[in-house]
């Protein structure tokens, strides 16, 4: 009996040992896992907006619930298809080591939530960069959307993304329309129009994108435009 019990510490210690390792040195080089625990390799892409690393965001939530419920298919549909045997790879990992006890229990659910959260992450050209803590401010769109799809109505959301838009073009339109008129031979002040000018054109152009999908390579580019010289802005869309 002492034997059992020396042998499954043992187990213990090693499994919580290599998972740890396996953490540490994926946040530190930006491997997806481990190689050699894990299928994954490749460098961390570039930041993306999102909350699916949070503890109360909806990812973590129904990993948790996979954990429970021992199902991982509850987690599959937020990843890739050529991910997925990676996620079944650190689910079975973690199912395994959450009957050796609860100390074991609670760092395999970590190890295998912050692997999901990153491989889905990576699969949105994100970065992983740890599991954030629950109750983080995240501004009133990313609540507004997920509240919308509880409440059944988009009502609110629409309303709330349409003030803001509203508002956005609005203040850059009085912005580049307030400095418009200038003498040609008033550098700075065609400057302070460009200024205002760049700003509000870049922003309708961006929302448009957004909000059709589609993307036009502006002929301004990361420049400011040069006025003409009636004082008005010569631009090329």
């Amino acid at each position: 009996m002492q034997n059992w019990i020396s042998s499954r510490r043992a187990q213990i210690l090693v499994i919580v040992a290599l998972i740890a390792l396996e953490r540490t040195a994926a946040q530190i080089l930006g491997w997806d896992s481990l190689p050699g625990l894990g299928t994954g390799s490749g460098l961390l892409l570039f930041w993306g907006v999102g909350h699916c690393d949070t503890m109360d965001g909806p990812l973590v939530v129904l990993a948790k619930k996979a954990l429970q419920d021992k199902n991982v298919n509850l987690v599959l549909p937020w990843v890739r298809p050529d991910d997925e045997h990676e996620v079944r790879h650190a689910f079975d990992h973690a199912q395994a080591v959450r009957d050796l006890g609860p100390q074991a229990r609670s760092l395999a659910d970590v190890h295998f939530l912050e692997t999901l959260v990153r491989i889905h992450r990576a699969g949105e050209g994100a970065p992983f960069t740890g599991l954030k803590p629950a109750g983080l401010d995240l501004g009133p769109a990313v609540p507004a959307a997920d509240r919308a799809l509880k409440d059944g109505s988009d009502d609110a959301l629409v309303k709330l993304l349409a003030d803001a838009v509203s508002d956005g073009v609005r203040s850059r339109f009085h912005a580049a329309r307030e400095n418009q008129s200038f003498d040609p031979n008033d550098v700075a002040a065609g400057r302070r129009y460009v200024e205002a000018y760049v700003p509000y054109v870049h922003y309708v152009e961006k929302l448009w994108e957004a909000a059709t999908g589609t993307v036009h390579q502006s002929q301004c580019g990361g420049h400011k435009p040069h006025a003409d010289q009636s004082g008005h802005q010569a631009h090329h869309h």
